[in-house]
């Protein structure tokens, strides 16, 4: 049992025999730790209360991911990106509380893994957690790890859109999370990890996050191949629903203030700055892609604002706690600039990345973790009161930069190498692979040989079949819909009434007959 009280506690040296209750009036929550409860110590309620509100904007940026990739794919496959995504969400959770906060942050645990202390949230409850500053207990600070978890693999799953099956991914996701996400975190943010003791600088996850989910997509590109159609007129680039990408966009920007907000672990000046220096990065980058897109096609695309605005925002994350709103403005722009560039890769490169992951996330990741290492600055990260760092080139700290690069070197072999091993793996298992659907659910569309449901009734009465076959080829034996037909005339007498009076309904003209 965990013994809670309020109030404010003087606790030299946190032990509970040597601590004092001020005074019972007070709001902060004090709650004993430990074998015999012998340690002692006092939250804040503020930060808790920011906290977890971060945790739930960060929850929300994963349908808003669905929406987008929902938005930008063909209508026959747009339930099946909203579903994977949420999917990953479910997947993700329980792998977390099963064994993934354990490994990626058990406190006991080595330079590359952490160990199965906590395997089943074991012990994950009120103790002060040190890798968030002691500001917040155990179960507040993986929870909203989680989270970040969870997006992870519902990023890069974009990649697979319109021809991935769901089960393989399913059993992908659990995997992939176990081998590649949670020993990268460990590494940069468990304070007992290997990157985290060299330097590296990493505030909000350019390499968990963004390098591993874009790099993630680019593996799945290549393994699953191009889709049917691929450099045909059929697969230009048409998004089915914009608005379902300014959505999705809007949800993913709303709650990116949650998840630098909230990576400060506390309610300060440092939480401030993320969430100035986000919000900055995002709005420079989303007008930095429009205006190049403008000088191409001399029109203001909504979908080329919401990709800039997002490749900021994935630019901003590993800098947001240690670079000063200015600098912000660089990154937003750099960001754009390159990742913009980058989407005309895919020709030489023979990918199918239809959603851009490796250009918005891997990319842009490793341009902001590079502007970290020139913009980096002590007197911001020290706005939290507690951390001191070097700083980048702008505080003369040179070799920053090299570290930066390192990081982005060793996050992406790791993640590319693992991802395509397991790929490779659980694509012959029998019962589980393959991962691409079939060719006859390319024409139909995932959403109807995956999900057997629609994102909107009109997609099957009106469906995209490629030109190949009928609905009646494929099993469906409704009558099919004539687009000639007219509704019935409610307001005209029916045939029985006018026998009732006497009358006999006349019958339709010969041609109107035919006709329907």
């Amino acid at each position: 049992m965990v013994n809670i009280t309020y109030g404010v506690l003087l606790a030299p040296d946190g032990a509970t025999e040597n601590s004092t209750l001020l005074t019972s009036q007070g709001t902060d929550l004090i709650v004993t730790y430990g074998s015999n409860n012998e340690s002692i110590v006092a939250y804040n309620p503020g930060d808790l209360a920011w906290i977890l509100t971060c945790t739930a904007l960060v929850w929300l940026m994963i349908p808003g991911l669905g929406y987008l990739y929902s938005g930008l794919t063909r209508r026959k496959n747009a339930l099946h990106m909203l579903l994977m995504t949420i999917m990953a969400l479910a997947v993700v959770s329980i792998q977390w509380v099963f064994w993934g906060y354990s490994l990626a942050f058990s406190p006991t645990g080595g330079k590359f893994l952490g160990n199965l202390n906590h395997f089943g949230f074991i012990d994950v409850l009120q103790a002060p957690n040190a890798n968030a500053n002691n500001k917040i207990p155990d179960i507040v600070y993986a929870m909203y790890q989680c989270m970040f978890a969870s997006l992870v693999p519902a990023i890069a799953i974009g990649a697979a859109c319109e021809r991935a099956r769901v089960w393989p991914f399913i059993v992908f996701v659990f995997v992939w999370t176990t081998l590649v996400y949670d020993p990268i975190a460990s590494w940069v943010w468990n304070s007992a990890g290997w990157a985290y003791n060299w330097g590296v600088l990493d505030y909000a996850g350019g390499g968990p996050v963004e390098i591993c989910s874009g790099i993630t997509g680019l593996v799945i590109s290549y393994y699953l191949g191009k889709r049917r159609g691929y450099g045909t007129e059929r697969l230009l680039f048409k998004p089915h629903n914009v608005s379902h990408v300014v959505l999705g966009t809007a949800f993913l920007w709303f709650g990116w203030l949650g998840f630098n907000g909230g990576s400060t672990f506390a309610a300060n000046l440092r939480a401030g700055m993320s969430i100035a220096t986000t919000n900055t990065a995002a709005s420079m980058a989303g007008l930095t892609w429009m205006f190049m897109d403008w000088r191409l096609e001399r029109k203001w695309s909504v979908v080329g604002f919401c990709t800039g605005a997002i490749a900021g925002l994935v630019a901003i994350t590993p800098a947001a706690g240690f670079i000063g709103v200015p600098a912000s403005l660089a990154v937003g722009f750099l960001s754009a600039f390159f990742s913009n560039l980058a989407t005309q890769l895919k020709a030489p490169m023979r990918c199918d990345d239809a959603m851009d992951v490796f250009a918005v996330h891997a990319l842009a990741g490793w341009v902001g973790l590079l502007c970290t290492g020139l913009f980096a600055q002590a007197s911001v990260a020290n706005n939290d009161g507690i951390l001191e760092i070097p700083g980048g080139w702008i505080d003369q700290h040179y070799v920053q930069l090299a570290i930066q690069l390192a990081w982005c070197a060793a996050t992406t072999a790791w993640t590319g190498g693992v991802t395509f091993a397991i790929m490779l793996v659980i694509d012959h298992i029998p019962y589980v692979g393959p991962f691409r659907a079939s060719e006859t659910a390319e024409i139909i569309g995932v959403d109807e040989d995956q999900c057997g449901e629609w994102a909107q009734d009109s997609f099957f009465i009106n469906r995209d079949l490629e030109g190949n076959c009928s609905p009646a080829d494929l099993g469906h034996h409704a009558q099919p819909l004539n687009i000639h037909e007219k509704a019935t005339d409610l307001s005209a007498p029916s045939a029985s009434s006018e026998e009732g009076n006497g009358t006999a309904a006349p019958s339709p003209a010969p041609a109107e007959a035919t006709k329907a």
